[in-house]
């Protein structure tokens, strides 16, 4: 099989370490080398810095409308080449293709959101706040930028960043995953081809000593990072500690809560859906089914029977629901959380370990997994195993899973199934999680709205996207002036009030 090597992306051109180390890009699937991709350092992350910052004060001074045709441009080009992208998923990850475009739709909307730019920073005006004085208010870009992204939304999660960044006048350095680093080159070409200048948009490839480059560069003033809990904390700490301003969204334990009021058929299809749909690589998959009541036994049951015909395989087979995990150490991880499971006390209803493709024996693949009887002190509870397997927890009432979640140390995402709008209510006012759903399982929200979650499931101030995503990517400045045939005569000596 013939291979490719995947580089860095440096003032509009592709660019090759002066002392190039690589990693192997593996098609999960196969589970066989098919590429290596650039492991940048220091001096890589200084040349796209110094890149960015020749290029900000032209693209800071770009009218706004100006930077939103280019995103048009850009978002047209996306359409245009959205098979490549998903082909690229598929062949990277191991995305079903339906997921792969699934995931490029979504990233798309934070582009055609990012194009509305021009009102998104409209500021405010008051006039005569004093005699003579007007006051007035504008946000304004922050300068360079960088994004660090995990591999599974390797389109999407860059595009939570980029659109908005740019939009906003700032200049913006991608580090993406380097296990599927294609999506990374092909952002920067359509880029480039939709009138982007020279520099304005950067990939530096790479691992930890792009990361920590990055975090320690004077030059670079925010960094927006989405990956697990410790090194979202880590870059966190490190970012602020360089006075960067850091958004680090890290992992996730998303509950749904089936009430025995639910209507099952639709819970049982939003549970096969969340908890396996991407192999369970989701942030916001969810991996706890909390039973209510008398729902526990007839919800099992059913679970059971659909996982137990989970359609796994190759993502390019049609009728595939479900892809292999990304890599060997991943595969692995997951069937040694679910032999603890087993050891600690729950009990297995469908065992996925050991799942074999024909035609991709060696592939990265693990079937579908169902505990049942988890108990909260389990580590399958505990921690995000970031696979296919949903655990169920038994409770006797809303109360108590209200407090089973809220006790969690994560909180990204959460669900409630009822057919109770006060149940509804007051499940959302008292659940200490950032993003809920009413019967509906994945409560990512639109991209005019801003994704993120609570506790240590976020770490820093702002949100991701949305508006939210605006104020990250601006500095807000307040403007009171007048004029010198209104000021009046003297010195005054007393703090400034109106008059």
């Amino acid at each position: 099989m013939k291979t490719y090597q995947v580089e860095h992306f440096i003032h509009g051109s592709l660019h090759q370490s002066r002392l190039p180390r690589y990693a192997d890009i593996f098609n999960p699937a196969y589970g066989t080398v098919q590429g290596q991709v650039a492991l940048g350092d220091a001096d890589d992350v200084a040349l796209a810095v110094a890149a960015a910052k020749q290029a900000f004060p032209g693209w800071a001074n770009t009218p706004a409308l100006a930077r939103a045709r280019i995103l048009m441009n850009y978002l047209n080009l996306l359409h245009q080449h959205s098979d490549e992208l998903a082909d690229i998923l598929t062949r990277e990850h191991g995305k079903t293709t339906a997921d792969a475009k699934g995931e490029i739709a979504r990233g798309i909307e934070v582009v055609e959101f990012a194009i509305g730019i021009p009102q998104l920073l409209k500021g405010e005006y008051s006039e005569q706040i004093a005699r003579g004085i007007d006051a007035c208010s504008m946000r304004q870009p922050l300068g360079v930028v960088a994004g660090i992204t995990p591999f599974n939304f390797p389109v999407m999660v860059p595009m939570w960043m980029f659109p908005i960044a740019l939009a906003c006048g700032n200049t913006f350095i991608l580090k993406p995953s380097e296990r599927d680093p294609s999506p990374s080159l092909l952002h920067a070409r359509l880029l480039r081809e939709a009138g982007l200048p020279d520099g304005v948009f950067n990939v530096v490839q790479g691992d930890k000593q792009v990361v920590d480059a990055l975090l320690d560069h004077p030059d670079v003033q925010a960094v927006s990072f989405v990956g697990s809990t410790p090194i979202a904390e880590a870059i966190y700490a490190r970012g602020c500690a360089n006075g960067k301003r850091v958004q680090a969204l890290g992992g996730a334990k998303n509950h749904m809560v089936v009430m025995p009021d639910a209507d099952l058929d639709m819970a049982v299809d939003a549970l096969m859906g969340a908890a396996y749909g991407s192999a369970g690589e989701r942030c916001m998959a969810i991996s706890v089914a909390v039973a209510v009541g008398s729902t526990a036994d007839a919800l099992v049951e059913r679970m059971a029977e659909r996982v137990r015909l989970l359609k796994v395989n190759h993502g390019k087979v049609a009728d595939a629901e479900m892809g292999p995990v990304i890599t060997k150490a991943a595969q692995q991880r997951i069937e040694h959380l679910i032999t603890e499971g087993v050891q600690q006390g729950a009990t297995l209803v469908v065992d996925g370990r050991g799942y074999v493709v024909p035609g991709c024996e060696q592939g990265f693949f693990t079937g579908g997994s169902l505990f049942d009887h988890v108990t909260p002190e389990m580590s399958i509870y505990r921690q995000e195993i970031f696979g296919p397997v949903l655990c169920v927890l038994r409770v006797p009432d809303m109360a108590a899973a209200a407090e089973l979640i809220n006790q969690h140390e994560y909180g990204n995402g959460v669900a409630v199934f009822t057919s109770d709008g006060g149940t509804a209510r007051e499940f959302v006012r008292m659940i200490q999680v950032g993003m809920v759903g009413v019967n509906v399982p994945l409560p990512v929200p639109m991209a005019f709205h801003s994704f993120g979650g609570w506790k240590r499931s976020l770490f820093g101030d702002h949100h991701i996207y949305g508006p939210e995503g605006v104020r990250f990517y601006t500095r807000l400045k307040a403007v009171m002036q007048r004029w010198p045939d209104s000021v009046s005569k003297g010195t005054e000596f007393a703090f400034p009030q109106m008059k």
